[in-house]
């Protein structure tokens, strides 16, 4: 199992080689490297694609702190492609994932070619969910998820992957991987709940910066993609028709085809062929 060493954690990565420009993808909260799948798969013949689980989730080192903060995990990230020697990469991050790239793009942009922010907010969590998602949180911690797993995951996913009765197997598979986590998850779920915003610094971002966001986001609404877009200087802001807050797996095809074009933008023709 392919584990890094950084800032006193280990973290878990997977890394698909080549010699192709490479590309970093940092996934949502209660998930892991797997969300990235479909992405990794369309994207690793012509990139070099590494895809890694966040401290304390998915295969990663689970740390002692009460809260995983925001600044702990932006460093973690800067420590991964410093050590693994990619930057300058591409940066794709969903959710949590793009709180981590927002931080990355405007303090170290020398590690960065482009930045993807996916289903993602540049202030902190919004007053009116804190409530509902601590008490959540609580129960999780106390009970494991199972008590909690409709809501999660009505949280997590829009109205038409959830309705649709021809990917019953798909969400099966979801729930499972969210009941995988561990109760000590709630370490996670407290460094999002209590993150700091981060709008006072994304007008800095200079590099080529792509904002999707689905149009059933309910974590996540596209009116944040939209300010985003305003807040960051000549980024792009594309609203997918369809898709919730994990649309890389439940809309793979538009978000392959959305990533491709945007990336393939940004990286010399030759650079972008796998050896």
């Amino acid at each position: 199992m392919p584990m890094l060493s950084v800032n006193g954690t280990e973290l878990y990565y997977e890394d698909s080689g080549g010699t192709g420009v490479p590309i970093v993808f940092s996934h949502g909260l209660l998930w892991s490297c797997r969300l990235f799948d479909p992405q990794v798969e369309a994207l690793s013949g012509r990139y070099r694609c590494i895809a890694y689980d966040h401290r304390g989730q998915g295969q990663s080192a689970v740390p002692p702190m009460r809260c995983i903060d925001m600044e702990t995990v932006y460093l973690d990230a800067v420590a991964l492609i410093e050590r693994l020697g990619v930057g300058p990469c591409h940066f794709v991050g969903l959710s949590m994932g793009g709180f981590v790239g927002m931080r990355i793009a405007a303090r170290r942009p020398d590690l960065l070619r482009s930045l993807v922010l996916m289903e993602t907010s540049a202030d902190p969590e919004p007053l009116h969910n804190v409530p509902r998602y601590t008490l959540l949180n609580l129960t999780a911690r106390l009970a494991g998820l199972r008590p909690v797993a409709d809501p999660v995951m009505r949280i997590m996913f829009g109205r038409g992957f959830l309705a649709d009765p021809n990917r019953g197997e798909e969400r099966s598979r979801w729930r499972a991987r969210l009941l995988e986590n561990r109760r000590d998850i709630w370490r996670a779920v407290n460094g999002v709940i209590e993150r700091r915003g981060v709008a006072h610094e994304v007008p800095h971002i200079r590099v080529p910066t792509l904002i999707v966001v689905g149009a059933e986001d309910t974590a996540t609404v596209p009116a944040k993609a939209e300010r985003l877009n305003r807040l960051i200087p000549s980024s792009r802001l594309v609203k997918l028709p369809r898709g919730g807050h994990s649309s890389t797996v439940e809309e793979p095809a538009l978000v392959n085809a959305t990533l491709g074009t945007f990336l393939d933008a940004q990286t010399p023709p030759r650079a972008s062929k796998a050896g």
